[in-house]
């Protein structure tokens, strides 16, 4: 083949990253590492650290609260009286809550780089009921004219789904369909398989390695039957804790023991590389390397929500829009998690942040009640900042605080 042929070839492969009419598909179109196994996802998932990994980021995006807004005036208030509003945060459809569609999404879209919902409309074009569908059972289609059909297989039926009705929400990829993330970390799966396949063997012969038993005689083939018999345990490991050996034996060990083989080691390595590959910080799935918790291991859950759960949070909030969302809704209303949930857990910090949104004006208490579910109090609706960020033309128009620690500007 000439170098015109062969460069030509190249540039009809690609890779996953093409962009290709017809079927997608966002597999590698090679092995990094052969004579790698595919393990599947029933298979990583009995892999601790990505189940820990799945489960981390699929619950967590899935405990946010998720609103859809309406614009009123200028002002951005919930839209509660909205079918959409109550398709995201309090029924996606008859079986699920919303916790119960967006862990299953979550756990689509990072095991296999797509997730998929079927959309049920009303006569008026508007949602009302979303539905996953496995990402394994769903093959997306790019036609002739640039649209996309998804054919879903349940069974031995085939529902075709046009674009409008689909909500996908891709991993990275060309942009049209995700890359399938467990197959390009096959290499880790398979490693992460073995050694704990090695370690299960390792233990369930009672960490003794095979070796030789030597003795200073020549025996017959029913005697060494006998021997090997009697000895195996010696080896393979069993109830017997003493062995009398006689007539000059000797136990020789053939095997490496754990510390030798660096059993651990590999398999603490292995379960950082799949955090790697998963996005999460070995922290949050109680890696044996962690041992006390402190200001460092906050700042990296912090730089957790930051660089990777609100990145998926926002690739979502988009999808939902873009797929969702009738022209007329996106014209009027707009959809956002609220991440105000997961300050929850640190009531020092919450009262610093709302106490500082009230003194400088940015929210009422009124607000800070209502964000932290407390009954509404009269005379609580106003703005108010302290005096000391007061112009100074109003100073003299400063009136103290009823309850006599301080002065408020009411606005």
């Amino acid at each position: 083949m000439n170098f015109l042929s062969s460069f030509r070839g190249w540039l009809g492969r690609g890779g996953a990253t093409a962009e290709t009419p017809g079927t997608q598909s966002g597999l590698p179109s090679a092995a990094l590492t052969p004579d790698t196994a595919s393990v599947g996802v029933d298979g990583a998932l009995q892999i601790s650290t990505v189940w820990a990994c799945i489960d981390r980021r699929a619950t967590l995006v899935a405990s946010l609260p998720f609103f859809a807004y309406e614009q009123v005036g200028g002002e951005k208030v919930l839209a509660r009286k909205s079918r959409l509003y109550e398709l995201l945060h309090e029924s996606p459809n008859s079986r699920m809550t919303p916790f119960d569609f967006w862990r299953a999404m979550m756990m689509n879209h990072d095991l296999r780089g797509n997730a998929y919902a079927r959309i049920d409309r009303d006569g008026a074009g508007e949602a009302v009921a979303m539905w996953p569908m496995p990402a394994d059972q769903v093959e997306s289609e790019v036609l002739e004219n640039g649209s996309m059909i998804y054919k879903y297989r349940i069974g031995n039926d085939v529902a075709v789904l046009s674009d409008r009705n689909v909500l996908h929400i891709k991993n990275l990829g060309n942009g049209t369909t995700g890359m399938a993330k467990l197959e390009f970390m096959r290499a880790t799966t398979d490693e992460a398989a073995k050694s704990q396949t090695n370690a299960s063997r390792l233990f369930a012969s009672g960490g003794k390695p095979s070796g030789v038993l030597m003795i200073d005689k020549v025996l017959d083939k029913e005697q060494r039957a006998t021997v090997k018999r009697n000895f195996v345990d010696m080896a393979e490991g069993g109830l017997s804790r003493l062995f009398v050996l006689e007539a000059g034996m000797s136990y020789v060990p053939m095997g490496l023991s754990p510390v030798d083989q660096q059993l651990l080691e590999t398999r603490k390595f292995t379960a950082e590389q799949l955090c790697q590959w998963l996005d999460v910080p070995p922290v949050l799935v109680h890696h044996t390397n962690v041992t006390a918790w402190g200001s460092g291991i906050e700042q990296l859950i912090q730089g957790f929500y930051t660089t990777a759960l609100r990145p998926m949070l926002i690739n979502i909030e988009q999808a939902v829009r873009k797929r969702v969302m009738t022209p007329r809704q996106r014209a009027t209303m707009t959809v956002e998690f609220s991440l105000d949930a997961l300050l929850r857990g640190n009531p020092k910090d919450r009262a610093e942040i709302l106490a500082k949104l009230i003194q400088n004006g940015v929210i009422t208490r009124a607000e800070a009640r209502q964000l932290e579910g407390w009954p509404y109090k009269e005379g609580t609706d106003v703005l108010t900042a302290q005096t000391n960020l007061a112009p100074l033309a109003m100073l003299g128009q400063v009136k103290p605080a009823s309850g006599g620690a301080g002065a408020d500007i009411a606005q």
